[in-house]
């Protein structure tokens, strides 16, 4: 994390009661879903990490308010809700960069196996409490596979909140999918959000090469 130019008095949405607002758009994951059907793997997982790699490739989403300093971090990990629904389970798990392997398929091993964890009650998981998120490394990453929608709302904590939410959905029979993502107008406006959608749709045509 280090401290940044950034003029927060003269911001036009720091004073807004709500700066947050969200965005939705499809992406093409057709060759993604293919890799994964073929090579037993976790389309869940691998949509994930495509998603934390175009959070990460956009400076704006990373910036944070803290202590009345504008900051910006190296990285944002992910903490994502996992369930169990045979067993009406529902924890989080709070996951790394797959920046941090030297394989995507080592990232997408370590996910799957920490995600057994948890649902196991091997390991606890991600807990911390909502209103302390802002101040930590994370982004919000939240999947809804049973339903192709076409936009979405969060729950809103706090309005001054800067963390990115970031929610996908149902791979419809076009291949499409729908992602959407929650900022702060503080930070980011619609170019920076232009190049997440645009950085996304780069990581699902190659992430697997």
């Amino acid at each position: 994390m280090r401290e940044i130019e950034f003029n927060l008095d003269e911001n036009p949405f720091i004073n807004f009661l709500s700066a947050r607002y969200s965005m939705s758009a499809r992406v093409n994951v057709e060759k993604l879903w293919n890799w994964c059907h073929e090579n037993d793997r976790s389309f869940f997982i691998m949509s994930l990490g495509c998603l934390m790699n175009a959070v990460n490739s956009v400076p704006q989403l990373k910036r944070r308010i803290i202590n009345g300093k504008a900051v910006e971090y190296d990285c944002l990990e992910c903490v994502c809700p996992i369930m169990d629904e045979g067993n009406d389970i529902y924890k989080e798990m709070r996951v790394k960069t797959p920046q941090e392997f030297d394989d995507i398929l080592d990232w997408h091993d370590y996910v799957r196996k920490l995600s057994s964890e948890i649902l196991s009650g091997k390991n606890e998981g991600f807990i911390l409490e909502m209103e302390k998120r802002d101040l930590t490394n994370i982004a919000n990453f939240s999947c809804i596979p049973w339903i192709d929608f076409d936009m979405i709302t969060n729950c809103v904590v706090d309005g001054k909140a800067i963390q990115p939410l970031v929610t996908w959905g149902k791979v419809n029979e076009d291949f499409e999918m729908s992602v959407s993502i929650t900022v702060s107008h503080i930070f980011v406006n619609g170019r920076e959000l232009a190049c997440f959608y645009r950085n996304a749709q780069e990581e699902f045509d190659s992430i697997v090469g």
